[in-house]
């Protein structure tokens, strides 16, 4: 009796242990859910693409089916504003402040700023940014500009960079590329073009974080000027020809980066990470000012570096299957401040974490159509470039989607006047009562920070 009971215990003991081998296992091999409910965030940046430049937004001259595409099954905002000029924009979006607080130098982000980057990076997501930097300080030899960790430091765990500190009289970006990888320059090669570099590293990084969140932040390197031969050009053959220079190019490289956009979904969908990842297109500013481009309404002029709207009217095309359910559009107001605080709600980061001037627009993203917290956007800009032979750039304005106020008086409807010819003067009750709330915002700024503090040497708002 004694051994048939010590036979049937053996036996239960066994199954017991068997049953608590398949659980552990189970549960070691169950991937760790809280960190997929984050969204992926894919935020790429075109270097001088103006809003005019994306079919979807009515060109009739550029091919871009892969951004078409998106907007028609994401969202499409009609109203988005950068600044007008690269650095400004890009100290603005990764900061989430307004210029007159951060913005010192062209080509230059002081370290002490916490970045988009750094918030995300403290948040457990994978972080990246690959493209163009030029933010070390070449541009007057700024202290540190030859810290090959600056990346690093603003958050960014990997980086494939262009311009990060070395100019670009030193090496170009297209055929024959100067690219630091993570610390190391790439070998030269003439029959390498660094647009396709940089899209390779960020599909790579996309492989190698597939199974965490992860962060990629793509300056891209198309289309500033110069305005050369891309792989896809019939001229790209002939090696003579790959920096030959002709505004004629502009629409193969407005192609090749549609091309690029094409690539990184399809490894986001290869990865089956594209229905929760937060994939986001705008551009820094407006076309470059010698580019003419049609549109079913007109011809717009590129106004790179202007303050007229052409100048800082860019594209913004989002998407994020999980939560935009079918393609709309969306008419308000959106400015590089917002960026910073809606990629914070969309991974759960407590807004004292940070300060911004923007507004978060999280909630256009899971369904609402209107921002009842901006219907109106300041723009305080002051670019240093070329400074101080660019002072009659330096401005301040409010707008919304039809109107817009300088900070000397000058009231334009922008929609009957895009190039600001002729300013408003006999107004109706409406506009009268528009023109004193934007009048009443400037104020507000001015006295914040002064604008006259522009024309000498910067002292940062605290």
């Amino acid at each position: 009796m004694y051994q048939k009971n010590k036979f049937l215990f053996g036996c239960f003991r066994n199954k017991i242990f068997t049953l608590f081998f398949f659980f552990f296992l189970l549960v070691s091999c169950k991937p760790d859910m809280s960190t997929h409910t984050k969204p992926n965030i894919v935020l790429i940046l075109a270097d001088d693409m103006g809003y005019e430049c994306v079919g979807i937004n009515g060109s009739t001259q550029y091919q871009t089916p892969n951004l078409d595409r998106i907007a028609n099954v994401g969202i499409r905002f009609q109203h988005c504003y950068s600044q007008p000029l690269c650095t400004p924009s890009r100290v603005k979006i990764m900061t989430g402040k307004y210029n007159f607080r951060n913005y010192e130098d062209f080509g230059y982000l002081n370290p002490e700023e916490l970045t988009f980057g750094n918030l995300l990076q403290d948040a457990g997501y994978a972080t990246c940014v690959a493209g163009k930097w030029q933010l070390n300080g070449l541009n007057r030899n700024n202290p540190g500009n030859q810290d090959l960790t600056r990346p690093n430091h603003f958050g960014f765990d990997e980086y494939c960079l262009w311009q990060l500190n070395r100019r670009a009289a030193e090496g170009e970006r297209y055929a024959n590329p100067l690219i630091n990888r993570n610390g190391l320059e790439l070998p030269r090669d003439p029959d390498v073009y660094g647009p396709q570099v940089v899209a390779d590293f960020i599909t790579d990084f996309i492989d190698r974080n597939a199974n965490r969140p992860f962060f990629v932040y793509y300056p891209m390197i198309l289309p500033h000027d110069p305005f050369v031969p891309t792989p896809d050009s019939p001229l790209w053959d002939d090696p003579s020809m790959r920096y030959h220079q002709d505004n004629a190019h502009f629409s193969d490289m407005i192609s090749y980066l549609d091309k690029i956009i094409g690539q990184i979904e399809g490894k986001l969908k290869e990865k089956n990470l594209w229905e929760n990842t937060l994939f986001i297109f705008t551009s820094d500013n407006g076309t470059h000012r010698s580019i003419y481009s049609s549109t079913v309404d007109r011809i717009v002029k590129g106004a790179k570096g202007e303050t007229i709207n052409a100048g800082n009217h860019v594209p913004l095309i989002i998407s994020w299957p999980k939560k935009i359910e079918k393609g709309r559009v969306f008419h308000g107001m959106i400015d590089f401040t917002d960026f910073l605080p809606t990629l914070a709600d969309a991974a759960g980061i407590d807004p004292t974490a940070y300060f911004t001037d923007g507004k978060s627009f999280f909630n256009v993203l899971t369904g609402d159509n209107q921002r009842a917290d901006k219907d109106e956007i300041f723009v305080h800009y002051a670019p240093r470039w070329g400074w101080p032979s660019n002072n009659n750039q330096h401005n301040r304005w409010v707008m919304n989607g039809k109107y817009k106020l300088y900070q000397d008086g000058r009231f334009y409807n922008t929609l009957k006047d895009p190039l600001e010819l002729t300013q408003m003067n006999n107004l109706l009750e409406d506009e009268k009562i528009k023109k004193d709330r934007f009048e009443t915002i400037l104020i507000q700024k001015e006295d914040e920070f002064p604008f006259e503090w522009n024309n000498e040497k910067y002292r940062p708002a605290k």
